[in-house]
């Protein structure tokens, strides 16, 4: 099973109504984790969630597309803290903005999480909020640590969320200390600005080949594509455009999703055969992450492709 450990919540996104400039907010069940671990189990994958659910009725509604997507809910209980808000506005340029109140995505217990956890697990990806906190932090890694003990390959997206943080040199060293773990790291190209900007991509995807796990490191760019390193090969991808009338919510989520799926489909999973990847493997790889990506862009809100839209995509190529 591919295991995604981090939160869910409700995106409020907020909409234009009229010509006048009012708005509402539209709420859609979304979080990186959980847009992940659908995106995977909608791309053919036995896919498992870790995550606290709220007894609320945003609670149910965070379930509709979890169920509708079969994943499996490892976590069975559902919890009475209420469920994790966020505000989405556009930033102008059609990427999403973020506030955030939390409460039920944090309401676990290591041995809680650990308990859930199936005996066997293929790839085990932590992300999101599991950074937010050094406490937190400790419990995922923990997790994780557990997860490879089971035969998992570990996987981050880390998903930067600057906006949450008081103290940005520590969420930096929490940062550094999840990427330790993985042996699969993907980043936009803003998450590796607000760890260090002074370095280029090409800067940063070396060093995180040299931390001890990290086989395949991914960097996505917004329009411009996407970048895949290993210490033998890089590749550019461009995206997959987009049908208009969309947006951009999932769409990391998604692409990272369709990476796992064709590492997986190409038994290329394991960090031995990651780091023998070659140019040809990586473009491959990152075009399927780009078509997945691609359609669910071509929707409002975080709705990844089914593997047969995927497919049809790639095959009519």
């Amino acid at each position: 099973m591919f295991v995604v450990g981090g939160e869910s919540l409700i995106d409020l996104i907020s909409k234009p109504i009229g010509p006048d400039g009012k708005r509402e907010l539209v709420a859609k069940a979304g979080g990186s984790p959980m847009n992940c671990a659908i995106a995977l189990s909608k791309l053919g994958n036995d896919a498992g969630f870790l995550c606290p659910i709220s007894r609320d009725s945003f609670g149910d509604f965070i379930l509709e597309p979890l169920n509708a997507a079969r994943v499996n809910q490892l976590i069975k209980e559902r919890v009475r803290e209420p469920s994790t808000l966020a505000v989405v506005t556009d930033d102008g340029k059609g990427n999403p903005r973020y506030a955030f109140y939390r409460e039920a995505d944090r309401a676990f217990t290591r041995e809680g999480l650990i308990a859930a956890l199936p005996a066997k697990v293929e790839l085990f990806q932590i992300g999101g909020f599991c950074t937010i906190r050094d406490d937190d932090l400790a419990v995922w890694l923990d997790v994780a640590r557990e997860a490879a003990r089971r035969g998992a390959t570990i996987s981050t997206d880390p998903n930067l969320r600057p906006s949450l943080i008081a103290d940005m040199d520590a969420y930096r060293r929490r940062i550094e200390t999840s990427l330790d773990l993985a042996s699969i790291v993907k980043m936009s190209e803003e998450d590796l600005e607000t760890l260090d900007a002074s370095k280029t991509v090409e800067q940063h995807a070396a060093a995180l080949l040299n931390k001890p796990n990290c086989r395949l490191v991914v960097v996505t760019l917004g329009a411009e594509g996407s970048l895949a390193f290993t210490k033998g090969a890089s590749v550019r991808s461009p995206i997959y455009p987009a049908t208009p009338g969309g947006d951009n919510v999932g769409a990391g989520d998604t692409l990272m999703a369709g990476i796992l799926t064709w590492l997986a489909d190409h038994q290329s999973l394991s960090p031995d055969r990651l780091g023998t990847l070659d140019e040809a493997a990586l473009k491959q790889m990152l075009w399927f992450g780009a078509v997945a990506a691609g359609i669910n862009c071509s929707r409002v809100g975080a709705n990844p492709p089914t593997r047969a839209e995927v497919d049809a995509v790639i095959n009519a190529r």
